[in-house]
């Protein structure tokens, strides 16, 4: 009998999380050299970090021989003024991804459940069934969010519903007038969890103040990261925003320490530099019609994206990509988000953009 099969059976079904093919793995397995391949996988910030960020790494790196603050006094104290929060309902995360497992770890148990559509982010149900709890996917409308059947499927023993807006990987938008109206229907004893990774790229006449909805409703958390808009995805840095109840309840499964000294004075350096985060939003507006203006010349159906990504259709989404990746180019396969025929790709600079399109061009040729 082999070890592994004492661990409980709601573990040994879990699917590992694939993350996007790095660039250094590419390079082995095609022999090209690093400098020659583009990679829009990982929906990544293509300027990297700003220079702000940069000298708060460069700073922090005289202190390593100590532990971070874990309590990240300093990084919540900015996050407070630009909010208008409170230090006791914030949670620090190694990224949001962390964020989403203490929801599950404080909220989620065998016999609970919580609610997500269906071609949402991947860690929802890898989270909830972790804790051996139920998961109610519901199916996607227009490939994003059902709203109304979401707030169907809840059931007495739903504990959590997460939301992503814009979602990851189809870029689909709830607008704030949806989303309070669903917020009104929810029962107060199921937390729902706004995940908003990708807010920064949002169009000045879709944003919404969902910090603002938390004097209302108490079993709203809105969780943010680092590692799209503001360039840190390297550091791991996300953030909740919630009732301090809530929040207490995540600290205390939280394990210490979880963010780096560096990671945290990046983060609190990059917050305050909106210069960078505005150039970032211009240029993700730039190459979103550079590619789709591309992808409609090539007549392919293409879903339109509030995010810095868009997903299209191809057909032949493994050949396709494995074409990509011989010329060089990595984008994301969508298979395991049930979308077997289409792929994402990242909005990259320019020149990357460019040299997509081009090899897209010669894959489906």
């Amino acid at each position: 009998m082999s070890i592994a099969s004492l661990a409980p059976d709601y573990i040994r079904s879990i699917m590992p999380y694939q993350p996007g093919k790095p660039i250094s793995e590419l390079a082995r397995e095609m022999g090209i050299e690093e400098a020659n391949i583009v990679k829009l996988a990982s929906n990544e910030n293509p300027l990297g970090m700003s220079a702000q960020a940069r000298d708060a790494v460069h700073a922090a790196v005289a202190e390593l021989g100590r532990y971070p603050d874990g309590g990240a006094f300093a990084l919540k104290v900015a996050l407070c003024r630009r909010f208008g929060v409170k230090p006791e309902q914030l949670v620090v995360g190694n990224g949001s991804n962390d964020i989403l497992e203490l929801v599950t770890l404080a909220f989620l148990a065998p016999g609970l459940s919580a609610v997500y559509s269906r071609h949402a982010f991947a860690v929802y149900p890898l989270a909830t069934n972790a804790r051996g709890a139920h998961g109610i996917e519901v199916a996607a409308q227009n490939f994003g969010h059902d709203l109304d059947a979401m707030a169907a499927a809840i059931t007495p023993q739903t504990r959590v519903v997460f939301i992503a807006n814009p979602n990851n990987p189809t870029g689909t938008f709830v607008s704030g007038a949806a989303l309070e109206a669903f917020l009104g229907q929810v029962p107060r004893h199921v937390l729902v969890v706004l995940d908003e990774a990708y807010t920064e790229y949002l169009a000045p006449e879709q944003r919404y103040d969902s910090i603002a909805w938390l004097d209302r409703f108490p079993n709203l958390l809105v969780s943010r990261t680092f590692s799209k808009a503001y360039g840190l995805a390297g550091l791991r840095v996300g953030y909740a925003v919630a009732h301090p109840d809530v929040a207490d309840l995540m600290n205390r499964v939280r394990q210490p320490f979880n963010v780096s000294s560096i990671a945290l004075a990046a983060a609190e350096a990059a917050l305050g530099d909106e210069e960078f985060i505005a150039r970032s939003a211009e240029l993700n507006r730039r190459g979103m019609v550079q590619l789709t203006e591309a992808l409609a010349a090539m007549g392919l159906e293409w879903i339109p994206s509030a995010g810095n990504f868009v997903t299209f259709k191809v057909g032949d989404a493994i050949g396709v990509n494995q074409s990509l990746l011989r010329q060089g180019v990595i984008v994301r396969p969508i298979a395991a988000y049930g979308m077997p025929h289409w792929l994402r790709v990242s909005i990259g600079l320019p020149e990357e953009n460019a040299r997509f399109i081009e090899a897209l061009r010669q894959a489906l040729a």
